[in-house]
């Protein structure tokens, strides 16, 4: 590990993130050579940003990732980002991955999914936090089939036809 990669890990590890910053406003490298500070593992697997999850260092986990940490990397045991912060209870750290677009579906070797550690570790927050994640994302899924569907047909839907699912969302 070079020191740099090495200051990124302590960075991830304290929650330091003013350091954080200040390192990537100075780093002039290529992204070749940012990918390189995030590809880095210590000495059990785990990367700068695998690190800030299980901590909980939200802020430190949205740095890294806007600069180029990959949100959705797993270990050689398929556990994410969001899988570690779901099971060690980080709620604010769970909402901060869900909004960088982690993976709800990611599975660890063992076929679990974030949500299914966060019931098993008895995180409830957590838990009702993914789960509420997953509906809204089926949710959107759903209206947008539904609204290409209205509109790929509309010329033989009535007028009637045509409000109806408009008039059931407004009443949810």
């Amino acid at each position: 590990m070079t020191s740099i990669q090495e200051e990124v890990f302590k960075c991830a590890l304290s929650g330091d993130l003013e350091t954080l910053r200040q390192h990537f406003e100075s780093e002039t490298g290529t992204e070749e050579s940012q990918e390189n500070n995030f590809s880095v593992k210590d000495e059990v697997g785990r990367n700068a940003l695998l690190t800030a999850s299980v901590l909980g260092r939200s802020a430190a986990v949205r740095e890294l990732v806007r600069h180029g940490a990959q949100v959705n990397e797993q270990t050689a045991g398929g556990y994410s980002s969001l899988h570690l912060a779901s099971c060690w209870g980080h709620l604010e750290t769970v909402r901060t991955l869900l909004k960088l677009g982690a993976d709800l579906q990611a599975k660890t070797f063992r076929g679990e999914r974030p949500v299914d550690l966060a019931r098993k570790y008895s995180k409830t927050d957590c838990a009702d936090c993914l789960m509420m994640a997953e509906v809204e994302r089926d949710l959107v899924s759903y209206l947008t089939y539904v609204k290409d569907l209205i509109s790929g047909s509309e010329k033989s839907l009535t007028k009637e036809e045509k409000v109806t699912p408009s008039l059931f969302c407004l009443q949810l």
